[in-house]
């Protein structure tokens, strides 16, 4: 029994065949939001790649490009079908490809559902990324005179003050790194010779963080230097005092920034693909129902459409075995081309030994 089977008569192929059209355009514009948002999703990822540790998080921006750049061309494609579809001089040149184009759109429709997943699904490797890039760019901060690195102070202090965030987790993060270029350190002083000493790396460490960190809301001057010592403020204690310091970290502000922009992409690369997928439907109920007119001289007679000629149990049976009978005779032909590679080794072998 067939799936979804409806009768049309000429006035309903006509109707449906315009709807299509209709919508197949209305794909194209959103085929051009899908693409859009991948331009603007990689451009904003550029813009912090100095922060990210490898390229994997292109996938999803490339992957929305590519996808936004199918839907454009499959649904043009599709509308020029459905407008010729009224007359059945000009339909009868697309007949004989209704039926690949539709095995296509159904590939592109898995494609985009699994790019929609993607959308959500990135979280985590977005996450490893940023971690790593992070601590890499914290690192070189300091390295203001090295060729390759000197923006590097330049793009953390814009990324703190921009995401209101400091460090890689925390403000704490700062403590563990040199952040002050050797440049600027006086190494007559005993200060800077005993810090650099107490350290087993030699690198100088201080309680401190860059001034980026700062909260220009709070009310107290900042307090950026000897940021533990409370002896080293008036009025401070740092473990119950609100300190005027930024407490997210970098990494949590910009995956909440980049998942969230994420999640809103998916949700509408989801409704793209339910839109898609109507859109298909459509399709074939117009191929099928235009492919069963009794007869073709008469195109004012009824006809049958539906989705599956077949239930959908049935379907997937024919389809899994022909899967079996393409395994089979791919395997028997590999057995001939070895037989056939035997024989002729034997034949060499004889010719040998004459």
């Amino acid at each position: 029994m067939a799936l979804l089977k409806v009768k049309f008569n000429q006035k309903k192929r006509v109707k449906l065949a315009q709807g299509l059209w209709l919508m197949n355009w209305f794909s194209v514009f959103a085929g051009i939001l899908v693409f859009s948002m991948g331009l603007f999703l990689k451009i904003e990822l550029r813009k912090r790649s100095e922060v990210m540790d490898n390229s994997e998080s292109h996938f999803v921006p490339n992957s929305l490009i590519l996808m936004g750049i199918l839907s454009c061309a499959f649904n043009g494609f599709a509308g020029k079908i459905c407008y010729d579809s009224l007359d059945p001089t000009k339909f009868a040149k697309w007949k004989p490809l209704l039926r690949p184009y539709l095995a296509l759109c159904f590939l592109f429709n898995i494609l985009l559902f699994f790019v929609a997943l993607v959308c959500f699904l990135m979280r985590g490797s977005l996450e490893s990324t940023l971690a790593q890039g992070l601590k890499n760019g914290m690192k070189f901060y300091r390295d203001t005179d090295t060729p390759g690195r000197c923006f590097m102070k330049k793009t953390i202090d814009m990324l703190q003050i921009e995401f209101k965030c400091c460090g890689n987790n925390g403000f704490k993060d700062w403590f563990e790194i040199q952040w002050i270029s050797n440049r600027y350190l006086d190494f007559s002083s005993k200060e800077v010779k005993d810090r650099i000493k107490s350290n087993v790396d030699g690198r100088y460490l201080v309680d401190g963080v860059p001034f980026s960190c700062c909260n220009p809301s709070s009310p107290r001057p900042c307090i950026q230097y000897q940021v533990t010592n409370n002896s080293a403020h008036y009025s401070y204690d740092y473990q119950t005092e609100e300190l005027n310091l930024w407490r997210r970290g970098c990494r949590e502000a910009l995956l909440h920034y980049y998942s969230s922009m994420m999640s809103s992409m998916g949700a509408v690369v989801l409704l793209v693909w339910l839109f898609e997928m109507s859109v298909m439907a459509g399709l074939r109920l117009l191929h099928t129902s235009l492919e069963s007119i009794p007869n073709p001289e008469d195109p004012e007679c009824e006809s049958e459409g539906w989705i599956l000629e077949n239930s959908l149990k049935d379907t997937l049976k024919s389809a899994l075995e022909s899967l079996k009978k393409l395994g089979k005779f791919n395997q028997v032909e590999a057995e001939g081309e070895g037989a056939e590679g035997e024989e002729g080794g034997k034949t060499t072998a004889i010719t040998t030994v004459s």
